[in-house]
């Protein structure tokens, strides 16, 4: 597979039922402030956004890589992955308002070989092959998988008003991550679902269970972390340091 070959149509990528990765990566970024997009800052002298796609250029069942970003970035995007030889690129893709309009970009953007889509946060950077592999398997089982740990914390649903309305047990919640890993035809049609309703799901997996799907939930890792304050950018050293030894 060549390095972003960008088409106006789906390409055949050799050989079938490929596991591809959507990585978004078309965020603002807000609550981190600054001028430079989350996605773009600089992690251990390494943007975020690289570290992530490194992941998974490294994993060996991953076969297939579509980016999806803001219209401003695409260049830099493309500039990006000559610089660090990034092989399993296949499209750098504009994304849309929401990020629901994103991975819509984005599967349309896949090989038409491709059958088990895994979609990923671009400034979730910590993802392990172990966790891929669990999840590619797990999704071949279910309508769905995705990567999640128990709830430390106690959670409170509030009112308007900051009143407590609800505690849920605390046993029965998940904080959930990515990837989110389903079947290609699967997603597709749940997606095309919730735009014909007008659905606008919080993750990729509620739009799954919006078309009835029933998803399974497996152990990610507190490591798993999305990047979005800066804070998290020194807990994110800390883990490469970690890594590192």
């Amino acid at each position: 597979m060549g390095l972003l070959l960008i088409e106006e149509e789906r390409r055949s990528v050799e050989g079938e039922g490929i596991c591809a990765a959507i990585i978004v990566a078309a965020g603002q970024g807000k609550r981190m402030g600054g001028k430079t997009r989350k996605q773009f800052l600089m992690l251990e002298g390494k943007e975020i956004l690289a570290h992530t796609v490194e992941r998974f250029e490294q994993f060996s069942k991953i076969k297939e890589i579509v980016l999806v970003t803001g219209q401003d970035d695409i260049e830099c995007i493309k500039e990006m992955a000559r610089n660090y030889g990034w092989k399993k690129i296949s499209a750098v893709v504009c994304g849309g308002k929401e990020r629901q309009d994103s991975v819509k970009c984005g599967l349309k953007a896949l090989s038409l070989s491709s059958e088990i889509v895994l979609i990923h946060d671009g400034v979730r950077p910590f993802v392990k092959e172990d966790m891929i592999n669990r999840s590619i398997d797990a999704a071949r089982i279910f309508d769905g998988c995705v990567l999640g740990v128990p709830a430390k914390d106690t959670i409170k649903i509030c009112d308007k008003d900051g009143m407590v309305v609800e505690t849920p047990e605390r046993s029965k919640l998940w904080h959930i991550q990515t990837p989110q890993t389903f079947s290609r035809k699967l997603i597709e049609k749940a997606y095309e679902k919730a735009e014909k309703d007008g659905f606008i799901g919080t993750d990729d997996a509620s739009v799954a269970e919006f078309y009835g799907a029933k998803i399974k939930v497996i152990q990610g890792s507190y490591q798993n972390i999305k990047i979005t304050t800066r804070e998290d950018i020194l807990v994110g050293a800390c883990f490469l340091e970690e890594e590192r030894e």
